[in-house]
């Protein structure tokens, strides 16, 4: 879907940015990320406090290597965000492979409704494109930003092929709503942010710490019962992503929220630098 003349204008100066090939793209990247690691220090002492915690066993040069890339690829995340102002479908299927597309497609057949179970992992902003792949109503859950122009620009960029944004606090009573009207959807929930003090919590071993996370897919799933599905980004090389999907099940000895961690935390360490460690995730303490 093009973006409106409207739009365009009131976003003019990232609609103009998007319109630059990748590699253009890549080379401010670049240059961004001398200037939020090098110059900036952006979060620095977070993310470095973050991976030595995670990583006990890896050395200082090791943790080091993990950082830069890490900022590299956040750079990377921030000017393929903007691309997808107007990036074409044929490039998005160019830039992401799914590499088991019939897992959701067999959920799809059985109008059965999925919950992707999501992270700050590889490029989740491209988790917008998967109406592009699967034809099933999606919506994502998000904390409306403060700023009202950049919560506008990120809501354009975000539902530009499909994907609706609804508001965090508004979330469950949609989710019931959607059962409640027998509705087959594919709802989004990133999994890994810091709960607030007074949110429903639950205490887990996550990276070697006792790590807060929020009970609402949990809840969720057993109130409504769709699929729950962990999304896995591999990155193939810069711009190019596979993405794999999971299927995150309850067991006898084990919570959702057991094998979510599971899979979240096998994924970190395949390839560290693809988390969102300048995120402040342990915060809290239990």
């Amino acid at each position: 879907m093009k973006l409106t003349y409207i739009a365009r204008l009131k976003f003019f100066p990232f609609y103009l940015i998007s319109l630059l090939p990748m590699p253009i793209l890549y080379f401010i990247s670049d240059v961004l990320y001398i200037i939020v690691y090098k110059v900036v220090s952006y979060r620095e002492k977070v993310v470095r406090y973050n991976l030595v915690n995670a990583f006990p066993e890896r050395t200082g040069y090791e943790i080091n290597i993990i950082e830069k890339k890490f900022y590299h690829h956040l750079c990377d995340i921030a000017v393929e965000a903007i691309k997808t102002l107007t990036i074409s479908e044929k490039e998005i299927k160019k830039r992401l492979i799914i590499r088991n597309p019939e897992l959701l497609l067999d959920f799809q057949k059985k109008h059965q409704s999925i919950l992707m179970y999501a992270a700050h992992q590889g490029n989740w902003e491209w988790l917008v494109y998967l109406p592009i792949y699967f034809q099933i109503p999606s919506y994502t859950f998000y904390k409306p930003l403060k700023n009202g122009y950049f919560n506008e620009l990120f809501l354009t960029i975000r539902e530009r092929f499909g994907v609706k944004c609804i508001a965090a606090k508004k979330g469950y009573r949609t989710i019931i709503r959607q059962k409640n009207e027998n509705l087959s959807v594919m709802n989004c929930i990133i999994g890994d942010q810091s709960p607030k003090r007074k949110q429903a919590k639950i205490w887990k071993e996550f990276m070697y710490r006792e790590t807060a996370f929020l009970t609402g897919a949990e809840k969720i799933a057993d109130r409504t019962g769709p699929a729950v599905v962990f999304p896995n980004f591999r990155k193939v090389k810069r711009g190019h992503y596979e993405l794999q999907f999971h299927i995150v099940e309850k067991t006898e000895t084990s919570s959702i929220i057991d094998n979510y961690i599971k899979l979240l935390e096998s994924s970190i360490r395949k390839s560290p630098e693809l988390w969102l460690w300048s995120h402040k995730r342990w915060k809290l303490s239990s």
